[in-house]
């Protein structure tokens, strides 16, 4: 959206983070990430630590349940979102000002570490890149509906999920179910050919 400050921050998970539910059941995970600046001091020869900046963040529906499936206290990670300031007043009348991270993104950070990331299937989900349910760019399991590369009515290859090009009852590779493939190539065309009149 234009006007929002989009940073990514590398640093450590100060505690685990804590999953809760809205009032609504949409899941939100909370938790802090400590980013340490390191310099080196060429006079002293090492190098030192900055101040560390502590900033609180949080991430939204199934990734919120992801993060707290999968990261934990002193977890280095990378999180990219939109900076948010938040004011309030505290519980003796001082106004309050507080920024916070609003996570789009967020996975460990492999300089020290390995990670084997694991897919999981979760409700949900309409659209975007890869595996969601309802559309999307990416090898999808069987049962899911549309985008390309997998999914129900998706360009792709896969067998056992139906319509589109590639799958089942669609042109290509797949086995046709559901009679012969249409005489028309344009799949946006009608169900017509050239001898009906124009809709007009």
């Amino acid at each position: 959206m234009a006007g929002e400050t989009v940073i990514t921050v590398v640093g450590n998970l100060t505690a685990d983070p804590e999953l809760r539910f809205t009032n609504s059941g949409v899941p939100v995970a909370g938790f802090t990430i400590a980013s340490t600046p390191r310099t080196f001091d060429r006079q002293a020869g090492e190098w030192k630590d900055g101040e560390a900046l502590f900033l609180r963040c949080s991430i939204w529906r199934d990734a919120a349940e992801n993060v707290a499936e999968s990261l934990t206290k002193g977890t280095r990670v990378i999180a990219q979102g939109r900076l948010k300031q938040r004011s309030f007043t505290d519980r003796d009348g001082n106004n309050r000002t507080t920024i916070e991270l609003d996570v789009d993104e967020i996975g460990p950070a492999l300089r020290y570490a390995t990670a084997k990331p694991t897919r999981v299937q979760r409700g949900g989900g309409g659209g975007g890149f890869g595996g969601n349910q309802g559309g999307g760019f990416g090898g999808g399991q069987g049962g899911q509906q549309g985008g390309f590369g997998g999914g129900q009515g998706g360009y792709g290859q896969n067998q056992g999920n139906q319509g589109g090009y590639g799958n089942q009852g669609g042109y290509g590779q797949g086995q046709n179910q559901g009679g012969q493939a249409p005489q028309d190539v344009d799949p946006w065309g009608g169900s017509g050919g050239a001898e009906e009149p124009p809709p007009f």
